[in-house]
């Protein structure tokens, strides 16, 4: 069959292919910058808080969020020159755990309890790229590569109680974010609800990502490493400077990209993560290579991982400085069986006694489709701060998901939506070393058979 090299047919071709690399190679930043134009939307500000006054509901459409955890994020902005998020002292009755990341969600630093401070507090002082001021002392530097970013805060919940959502809330709002230059005298916060508002940051496999992509070339500088892709991106129309407005054959070639870079990461997560335990359907939240990566900016001078990074990011937000210190997350998709699992089916997991964490765990499913919480479920997850699950003789407990719950086991129950898949995290914050020895051993979600 002989191909088409005329003009047209080699420039639409080219279009194609740099756009699908486009979506691959700016996954992580249009994920974050997604999250931030939720918040612009709701009338929030760079270098503001948006929070969620009480624990996640099914409105939280951002990518495998924790409904067992005051939510926060601080979005910062240092084109104006350094900022600065200061952190109270926490402790046994009152804590976070925090990530602060660049826009390409490269960790920076994790704080809060087991972070950095080990629950100290600290004021930590974001600098713009290139800066070469001095700082002064009592602060903690935290060298940015771009001028935007964000931090993750989650204010720990010691249960669900009223009290205790409460108590949390109030913590967490004691969190600063203000300019370096005001640091003798800060002005107040801003805090931004966004409660009971539908935060939609999932990913727009369309025109609308490659909008995304461009808002953040134009704003942020040429990071080294990502300097070969300036003439993909301006062949696809996105360049430093210029305006970005394709023609509607070019927007209908990037959308079909879109499109087929999603088929091409779902492939790939659908292939499976590498497993936690042997022979397990309970895996690593993300390719090793791109944990690896992401905390340590890409201090292998060797890889790249952007496929890995990719990947991850379709399905999850910030990085972590130091995985396992403070929290560990294990995933899964498919049932013991190897089959994905069927909203419209019921299911039971198991969770052995004397789960590994100094703080507690959950379990949270997710649509499979969007990798956001199921729409219009009454609540996501269980967890240990949950009053009232049955526990059973041994002290395991058994964690029911379905449409609808089994008879008695309203409390241990996760819903699910019959038309949809799902999926599951389970989370262990504060992990013990049991998990990694690997001597506590979670089995498989099995399908329980229709009665």
């Amino acid at each position: 069959m002989k191909q088409d090299f005329s003009s047209e047919a080699l420039a639409r071709r080219a279009i194609e292919r740099r756009a699908v690399e486009a979506v691959v190679w700016g996954m992580p930043a249009v994920n974050a910058d997604l999250m931030l134009q939720a918040m612009l939307k709701i009338g929030g500000k760079p270098n503001q808080i948006v929070y969620w006054r009480r624990p996640l509901d099914w409105r939280n459409q951002t990518l495998t969020p924790n409904p067992d955890a005051i939510y926060m994020i601080a979005f910062f902005d240092t084109k104006a020159g350094p900022v600065v998020l200061e952190i109270p002292p926490g402790d046994a009755e009152a804590s976070l755990n925090g990530n602060v990341v660049t826009v390409w969600q490269t960790a920076l630093e994790d704080v809060g309890l087991l972070g950095i401070d080990k629950g100290a507090g600290g004021k930590f002082v974001i600098l713009p790229p290139g800066h070469t001021g001095d700082i002064p002392g009592g602060f903690v530097a935290l060298p940015s590569d771009t001028f935007a970013g964000y931090a993750l805060l989650r204010s720990n919940l010691k249960s669900h109680s009223e009290a205790d959502v409460v108590k949390a809330l109030a913590y967490g709002k004691r969190v600063q974010l203000y300019p370096l230059s005001q640091a003798s005298n800060p002005p107040a916060t801003a805090f931004v609800d966004a409660t009971d508002v539908v935060f939609d940051a999932t990913i727009p496999y369309d025109l609308r990502f490659f909008e995304s992509l461009d808002r953040v070339i134009q704003h942020e500088p040429w990071i080294e490493r990502d300097r070969a892709m300036t003439d993909p991106l301006g062949t696809i129309g996105i360049s430093k400077g210029k305006r970005f407005a394709p023609d509607e054959a070019t927007r209908e070639t990037l959308s079909a990209a879109a499109a087929e870079a999603r088929a091409l990461l779902d492939e790939r997560y659908d292939s499976g993560l590498p497993p936690f335990w042997e022979m397990s359907r309970w895996t690593l939240p993300a390719m090793p290579e791109a944990i690896e990566g992401q905390a340590t900016t890409y201090a292998e001078r060797e890889a790249y991982p952007v496929d890995a990074r990719a990947l991850a990011y379709t399905y999850i937000f910030v990085s972590v400085k130091r995985l396992g210190a403070g929290q560990f997350y294990l995933f899964s998709s498919r049932d013991r069986m190897g089959e994905p699992m069927d909203g419209a089916g019921t299911y039971r997991l198991t969770v052995p006694p004397h789960v590994p964490v100094q703080q507690y765990w959950s379990v949270t499913a997710y649509d499979r489709e969007t990798h956001a919480l199921i729409r219009n479920m009454a609540w996501a997850s269980r967890s240990s701060q949950v009053p009232g699950l049955a526990t059973n003789a041994d002290g395991s407990i058994d964690v029911w998901l379905g449409p609808t719950a089994p008879p008695g086991k309203e409390a241990n129950w996760i819903p699910t939506d019959p038309d949809r898949r799902f999926e599951l995290i389970f989370r262990l914050f504060g992990p013990k070393k049991e998990l990694f020895e690997k001597a506590w051993v979670l089995p498989d979600l099995e399908r329980v058979p229709a009665a």
